[in-house]
């Protein structure tokens, strides 16, 4: 018997089946290193970076420290005065020494201390500093409590001020030598402006008139510390004891002259000639002008005033201190007189010159007449007689 139940019937079209994709077993990919490997290597570079930071940072702290407390000026031997009062603090100390361009850093040197286990040892006092000194010098000097003391020079025939041209370094007026000494302009100006009435140096000296002339020519000692008034006042005290120790002030009243006129013809006497046999010659000349109510005619005073005026000097300067065109002493003394100019107003030399003239061979040349003179200015000046 047949089967009667047919198989189903086949499609059509069957597709194959896919075959299996072909693999490729001897090529490898390249492995991606892990992210955890790169973070440390990154690590590694920047901590060296950072560290080498901070060594160049630290050698550069080490070099400032290190060149901070090099001394200001090795060749600097000049002195200033630091006066160090109860109270004060290493700071405001250290700080008055850069001020004062004694040390280089306030900070480098506050430092320096605490390393060294200094800080708040310095000493009140005064004490003389140099820009010279070495930062051990200087702290040596600080915590000793030693006051110093110190010197300082005005000389003979010296202004209070020089307005010239001179470069300052060669200056030899009062405020340049106060200055050296570390006075600060503010404490100078106000010493000079100050009332002296009271000391016997000035008791026919005019009112208003200032201080030129009666800044003693001499070395004086003073403790550090000392003030610009202090000093005056030594100068003042020393200069009377000059003029007292040699009888000059009776002698100048014998001569009709108070004792502020004799400074001021001293001063111009100073200025004129520095040989003390010329100076007593030159002080003989002078007096007599004055005596025959003759102009002085010296070239230095008119010189003086363009100096304090900060012009050129020339004869024809409207100054009461031009001598050439006004008949009298000037109205104050033109510089400091040394003692051989005082003497020489108070006991001149004999004589009945009317005239003199500086040589340009250093020489002074006296005459009685102006055809002396004359003769004298043709023989003797060539160059100086021709200046103004």
């Amino acid at each position: 018997m047949k089967n009667d139940i047919m198989p189903p019937p086949r499609p059509k079209s069957v597709l194959p089946a896919p075959e299996p994709a072909h693999v490729v077993d001897d090529i490898v990919p390249p492995e991606t290193p892990p992210v955890r490997h790169r973070r440390i290597f990154s690590w590694k570079i920047m901590t060296g970076v950072i560290l080498m930071a901070v060594v160049g940072v630290i050698l550069l702290i080490i070099w400032w420290y290190n060149a901070m407390l090099q001394p200001v000026d090795p060749r600097n031997d000049r002195t200033v005065i630091i006066v160090v009062r109860s109270g004060a603090t290493s700071r405001t100390v250290l700080a008055e020494l850069q001020r004062k361009q004694l040390i280089r850093s306030a900070e480098a040197f506050e430092l320096y201390l605490r390393l060294h286990g200094q800080a708040g040892q310095i000493q009140t006092g005064s004490y003389a500093i140099a820009p010279s000194m070495t930062a051990s010098e200087i702290t040596r000097h600080l915590i000793s409590g030693k006051n110093d003391t110190f010197n300082l020079t005005f000389f003979p025939g010296a202004t209070l001020l020089d307005n010239s041209d001179i470069p300052e370094a060669k200056r030899t007026d009062v405020v340049t030598i106060l200055r050296r000494a570390g006075f600060e302009q503010a404490e100078i100006d106000a010493a000079l402006k100050a009332d002296y009435h009271q000391v016997p140096l000035f008791r026919d000296k005019p009112l208003g008139t200032g201080l030129e002339g009666y800044v003693f020519g001499e070395t004086y000692n003073f403790e550090a510390g000392a003030s610009v008034t202090q000093v005056l006042h030594k100068t003042f005290d020393e200069y009377y004891r000059a003029l007292q120790d040699n009888q000059l002030i009776e002698a100048y009243q014998k001569r009709g002259l108070t004792l502020y006129q004799a400074i001021t013809l001293a001063s111009i006497v100073q200025r004129e000639v520095s040989d003390r046999d010329d100076m007593n010659q030159v002080a003989q000349v002078f007096l007599k002008r004055l005596e025959i109510g003759m102009p002085l005619g010296s070239d230095v005073t008119f010189i003086y005033a363009a100096n304090q005026l900060g012009v050129a000097p020339r004869v024809s300067l409207d100054s009461p201190y031009n001598t050439r065109k006004y008949t009298g002493l000037p109205p104050g003394p033109i510089a400091t007189p040394g003692i051989s100019a005082l003497r020489a107003v108070a006991y001149p030399a004999p004589g009945d010159y009317l005239f003199f003239v500086a040589g340009d061979d250093g020489k002074t040349y006296f005459g009685r007449t102006e055809a002396e003179h004359n003769a004298n200015i043709k023989a003797h000046c060539y160059k100086l007689c021709d200046m103004f």
